[in-house]
């Protein structure tokens, strides 16, 4: 068997020995690919080489389906986003923007399991050595190899998996690839962190997994965009892509799963960045309310639902008088369409008249706030500031507001009053105390 480095055209799939600028069948310019062809020697007969690979036609209740064996990361944020725990053989890539945690997750979690191979082509050892000191990482059992090449990678991977392992028969708990941009393979002559280079190195890193049932996961760049770095084919051979976000200025990370091919999808992971690393918050009210404040104008308290939890967030909203043309909209945590939208229900459902105001709306914390359900809090905040009036102590606001006026249902409406009252809130108002906005908003500043 050898390797035969060859150019595809992504568009019509055509083959060519050589990069060219265009392809000479569709005419698009810089949609050659270079991949690798694997060839044999002793039969290059491609149709009589795929008559050998029989499979066999099964029915679908008779496939036997195995339960999935999960291995705990000792992290209880992170298993939750994972679903319980890693599976045997997954590929997981977690993805975010430089700086804002990544590594530091991944040797907390090496620190956690029994035997790690820990794969680095981005840091030497020693900085990788000085981060674990930092961060009190005594685990004996993880290993380190600095490499760049896969080749040498995959070679020496059987080795290591096994050799860490107390019988014949165990293998490596984890495997970690930081990061997959700055992998490459001597079968292609593209850079490191080409579109050739990274899907073949992931193809090679996933089948070994697969094949040795052992949990791996990739590290991945980003780019201006705020997207993935490689093509968009390395998202869709994993089974699971995870996205770390969070401002450098603040102690809030947040791990969202966009894709779990063996759990949900709706989970999301709440981390405070601590002088010793990442800290799972259990109470994540704790970053986001100030339980010791007393009342002030411009103020809501709103449930947030991030998949099946409930997270209690402040809206914070100041209204002020404008000498500028055009009033100022500067919104943080939410989106500033939406807020548009509110203002305008506002005006013309409640009068309450923002066209001469600038309107500052906050969510205090840091977190972003997708969630229609905060509209109303979103409205209260504004109407608050704009009378000059607190709402009462203890009291939390939630429902979608519609252009109409009307307050409408939220998801998982009991779940939201039962958790902002296990939390000492006495009054929640929601859809169902008022029905329309103006009567909400007449109610609660009298």
């Amino acid at each position: 068997m050898s390797q035969l480095s060859v150019f595809i055209c992504q568009q019509c799939g055509n083959e060519f020995s050589k990069w060219q600028g265009k392809c000479s069948f569709c005419g698009e310019w810089n949609s050659l690919v270079e991949t690798t062809r694997t060839t044999n020697a002793k039969n290059k007969n491609a149709k009589k080489l795929n008559l050998e690979q029989k499979t066999e036609i099964q029915k679908l209740t008779d496939i036997k389906t195995d339960q999935m064996q999960r291995v705990t990361t000792g992290i209880s944020e992170l298993n939750r986003v994972l679903g319980g725990g890693l599976v045997r053989g997954q590929v997981v890539l977690i993805a975010g923007e430089p700086g804002i945690g990544k590594s530091t997750l991944l040797l907390q979690l090496s620190n956690n399991l029994p035997k790690v191979l820990y794969i680095s082509g981005e840091e030497s050892s020693s900085q990788v050595a000085i981060r674990a000191e930092r961060l009190d990482i005594r685990n004996k059992e993880i290993n380190f190899l600095e490499s760049t090449d896969i080749d040498d990678i995959i070679n020496k991977l059987p080795s290591i998996t096994y050799s860490l392992s107390a019988t014949p028969k165990e293998q490596a708990s984890l495997i970690i690839v930081d990061s997959i941009q700055t992998m490459s393979t001597a079968d292609l002559t593209g850079l490191a962190g080409s579109v050739g280079q990274v899907r073949e190195c992931a193809f090679r890193l996933l089948r070994f997994a697969k094949e040795n049932n052992i949990p791996l996961i990739l590290v991945g760049h980003v780019t201006k965009e705020g997207t993935v770095a490689g093509p968009a084919v390395l998202a869709h051979i994993v089974d699971t892509v995870l996205w770390f976000e969070g401002e450098k200025q603040s102690n809030l990370r947040l791990l969202r799963a966009v894709k779990n091919r063996f759990g949900p999808t709706d989970e999301v992971g709440i981390f405070s960045m601590e002088e010793k690393g990442l800290v799972s918050m259990q109470d994540p009210e704790k970053l986001f309310l100030d339980q010791g404040k007393m009342a002030v104008a411009g103020s809501a308290v709103s449930v947030l639902m991030e998949g099946t939890r409930s997270i209690l967030i402040e809206i914070q909203s100041l209204v002020v008088p404008t000498k500028l043309p055009l009033p100022r909209r500067v919104v943080q945590g939410i989106d500033s369409k939406r807020l548009e939208m509110l203002l305008a229900v506002l005006y013309r459902r409640a009068n309450i008249q923002t066209f001469d105001k600038d309107v500052f709306v906050n969510v205090v914390g840091g977190i972003k706030a997708h969630d229609p359900a905060i509209d109303l809090a979103v409205c209260a905040s504004i109407a608050s500031s704009y009378y000059n009036k607190p709402l009462p102590v203890k009291t939390v606001v939630t429902g979608e507001v519609g252009l109409l006026g009307e307050i409408r249902n939220s998801s998982f409406l009991e779940k939201r009053i039962k958790d902002a009252k296990r939390l000492g809130f006495k009054q929640v108002i929601s859809p169902k105390d008022y029905k329309y906005l103006p009567q909400a908003l007449k109610n609660i500043f009298k």
